[in-house]
């Protein structure tokens, strides 16, 4: 054998490692590998003084949303939300899974939008502590709550309400938060999902979701970074099990359209108008609730 020959076999060898160590890693959310897992409350007080509380006038106790970022972390789009969600009577609290754990330093957000940090079961973690510290106030009605998910911040949504439904604890966490319900949901009876991962790697293709909240899927036809077709699948069997779940798939636009702010070389456009018809969506489904 040539050297030539042998240096390539090495190559070929070395580049199929590397493939296969990312694949994994992707998946070590399904395969139960994770980072080190910490106290409930140490995450939250990690948590705590980046979220963005927004309350509507008037008379609590409020229904609330988290909203839960792409995997850039927070942008503009979510303040924007959280004003309209007040008009409407609803209080939300936007949480950071970026800034406390460095993640919106040095580009490191990139390797969250690869699955290769902070997944989507790692991050229900912060849904967990996020639906506690809910629980906990007086002015918020922990009855009426709900997820709005947008791409990563999807899958981090559908991966907790699939481990609650196992009631198995998120991968970030020694134990369930204290003074939540049986199973931990208890109380989230909606999910928005925007243009939402819902690939192998998440916990929601199994098909282990509650059929108790309803469910709205804002979706990108042809998304080229989060396939829709998975969405529709479990969409489907989420109403084959009887869960009410309704589906609004966009023409025209990419992943990300309700975000202006892009990184550079990026290739998703903002789309006001197709913004504009996904908050209208998102608050009527609210209103229905």
């Amino acid at each position: 054998m040539t050297r030539w020959k042998r240096r390539l076999i090495w190559a070929l060898a070395i580049a199929a490692l590397l493939f296969s160590a990312v694949t994994l890693n992707s998946f070590r959310g399904r395969l139960g590998w994770s980072a080190v897992a910490v106290d409930p409350d140490q995450l939250l007080q990690e948590l705590a003084p980046g979220m963005v509380w927004t309350l509507p006038w008037g008379e609590g106790p409020h229904p609330v949303a988290i909203l839960l970022s792409g995997c850039d972390g927070p942008r503009r789009n979510l303040d924007l939300l959280a004003r309209e969600l007040a008009g409407i009577g609803w209080a939300s609290v936007k949480v950071d899974s970026h800034t406390p754990r460095g993640l919106d330093e040095n580009q490191l957000w990139r390797l969250v939008c690869t699955g290769q940090i902070l997944n989507g079961a790692e991050r229900a973690s912060d849904v967990a502590v996020t639906l506690a510290e809910i629980r906990g106030r007086g002015d918020l009605d922990a009855s009426r709550v709900v997820l709005i998910g947008l791409s990563h911040g999807g899958w981090a949504s559908l991966d907790f309400l699939a481990l609650s439904t196992g009631e198995v604890v998120p991968p970030l966490l020694t134990r369930w938060p204290e003074g939540l319900s049986r199973p931990p949901h208890t109380g989230v009876v909606g999910a928005v999902l925007y243009y939402p991962y819902c690939g192998p790697a998440a916990l929601g293709f199994r098909g282990d979701l509650p059929e108790d909240p309803r469910y709205l899927f804002l979706l990108v036809e042809g998304d080229r970074i989060a396939n829709e077709e998975r969405c529709l699948d479990i969409a489907g069997g989420l109403r084959t099990a009887g869960a009410e779940v309704a589906v609004h798939t966009f023409t025209g636009v990419t992943h990300g359209f309700d975000q202006q702010e892009k990184s550079e070389l990026s290739l998703l456009e903002f789309d006001p108008e197709a913004r504009e018809e996904a908050v209208a969506m998102t608050l009527g489904f609210l209103e229905d609730l």
